[in-house]
């Protein structure tokens, strides 16, 4: 079946996070390569990112400390207009032109959906985890995507860069799986080989137009 609707993950998909996470090592005074790494490290290990957290800091209270971390930030929003990948203004608009729905459906907090709307992105759905009270790799996630869209999932395209969250999730729900090979969790969990569940493989989403029109 064609696709109709193409729809994003967030973090390491359109927004690069590198800003944020440098200046959470910053916020628990721990050194930019330090955390990194140890950011690296647990990833490797498929260990939720949150880990590296309480390995500087034995204890700590995360809601608590994302408060304090947003306060002397001066902002609650996630990511700013600074943040977004530059490939990807030129690649929404190319999809748009070319007749496809677009969407953007994480696990990010609640602040992401406006951060995102206030980036001016043609997104008809804008869905996240902490609003929907659903995260990835749930199939009740991607089940909402497609009711959220009015199609059945063959019709919609998912592009992510994690294969644990993203592209065998959306595969088996049915729907074409889209690996982008960018950010930490694509180049250490897959390197430079393809998962097999991706009905395509891309490095920039620029080339993401073209190689949905080599499925039809």
């Amino acid at each position: 079946m064609t696709v109709e609707a193409v729809v994003f993950d967030v973090g390491e998909t359109l927004v690069d996070e590198t800003r944020v996470w440098s200046e959470w090592a910053d916020h628990l005074g721990v050194p930019r390569l330090t955390f990194m790494a140890a950011l690296g490290a647990f990833i490797a290990r498929g260990e939720h990112h949150r880990e590296p957290f309480a390995l500087f800091r034995p204890g700590i209270d995360m809601d608590a400390e994302i408060r304090a971390f947003r306060a002397a930030s001066g902002t609650a929003a996630p990511f700013g207009p600074d943040d977004l990948y530059p490939d990807v203004r030129d690649c929404l608009a190319e999809l748009s032109r070319r007749g496809y729905r677009l969407g953007a459906a994480a696990n990010q907090p609640r602040e992401a959906a406006p951060a995102l709307v206030a980036l001016g992105l043609p997104f008809e759905l804008v869905g996240m985890s902490d609003d929907w009270e659903l995260s990835k790799p749930d199939p009740r996630f991607f089940e909402r995507i497609a009711r959220e869209l009015a199609l059945p999932p063959e019709r919609i395209a998912y592009v992510g860069d994690r294969v644990d969250n993203d592209v065998r999730p959306a595969h088996a729900a049915g729907m074409t799986a889209v690996f982008l090979r960018r950010g930490p969790w694509a180049w250490i969990h897959q390197g430079r080989s393809n998962p097999e569940e991706a009905a395509i493989v891309i490095e920039r989403v620029t080339d993401l137009p073209e190689a949905l029109e080599s499925l039809r």
